[in-house]
């Protein structure tokens, strides 16, 4: 029982626990439509795409949520001009971004005199340095992300499987669009201090990701992978403390060996049921 326990025994610990879970909550709701969307790819290139603004933010000493949302909004943007505006692809446009924007963020940070510190806590979080003014606004966030999602499931949904048949039914699918970039911006702000930009990713996908090889409706889907994702926090923190790994990289690790286990499982179960029933 002590080993179930000690790693959030103190105060900061506790704090970490209850980040990352707020983290995994808003990561597994949103990270749900990226995945039935088919948008890992720019899911990735938009968690990379707020670094700049944090760095920024860190730099001028204001809040980082305000920098982060003024890159997401930048980012979005950014990807929509080069798509109109050549014949290139959409993942090429992602791609230019997604390298041009993390390079911007680290020669951003790079005039500080604490470069390697600062560097560090912004790409790869600092879990255990969740302050009780974070949870606040974190459990805000993840608040606006449920509300969002629960009164916008229906565009979002028909948007998921067929914009064309969205667009025909009234569903606004571009509107729709919009909400769901908003959701992934509030999910990578609120996520980044618990898990970073670099590793929130992990959870954003690796929940949903295999939840999807386990559940057959959407809702059911966002149930698994919000159970999963916070399983995966308590898991990564508890293996963090033990084996003095870091906490983040942990946490983001967790979900991604969970969707190779779950792969192997739901893929060996239908091969053994014919033999057991030949063998019957």
């Amino acid at each position: 029982m002590d080993w179930l326990l000690d790693p959030f025994a103190l105060g900061f610990q506790q704090r970490a626990l209850v980040g990352g879970a707020l983290a995994a909550l808003m990561t597994s709701v949103v990270g749900t439509w990226l995945v039935l969307r088919g948008m890992s790819f720019f899911g990735d290139a938009f968690v990379h795409g707020v670094v700049p603004g944090i760095a920024a933010a860190v730099v001028l000493d204001i809040n980082p949520v305000i920098g982060a949302a003024v890159a997401a909004v930048v980012m979005v943007l950014a990807i929509e001009a080069v798509h109109r505006q050549t014949v290139l692809s959409e993942d090429t446009s992602i791609g230019l971004l997604f390298v041009g924007m993390l390079a911007l963020g680290v020669v951003i940070i790079s005039r500080l005199d604490t470069y390697s510190g600062s560097l560090t806590s912004i790409l790869f979080g600092d879990a255990l340095g969740v302050t009780a003014t974070d949870l606040i606004w974190q459990a805000g966030l993840t608040l606006i992300v449920i509300v969002v999602t629960i009164a916008l499931y229906r565009p979002l949904l028909a948007l998921s499987f067929n914009a064309e048949k969205a667009e025909l039914l009234g569903m606004k699918p571009k509107r729709a669009h919009a909400a769901l970039l908003v959701l992934i911006a509030a999910a990578v702000i609120g996520s980044y201090q618990s898990v970073g930009t670099l590793l929130v990713f992990g959870l954003l996908v690796g929940p949903p990701a295999t939840a999807s090889l386990l559940a057959r409706t959407v809702p059911r889907m966002m149930v698994y992978a919000a159970i999963i994702g916070l399983f995966s926090v308590w898991l990564g923190l508890t293996i963090s403390y033990h084996l003095g790994t870091a906490g983040s990289a942990t946490m983001a690790l967790v979900p991604i060996v969970l969707f190779f286990i779950v792969m192997a499982v739901t893929r060996l179960a239908p091969r053994r049921l014919p033999q057991e029933a030949a063998h019957a």
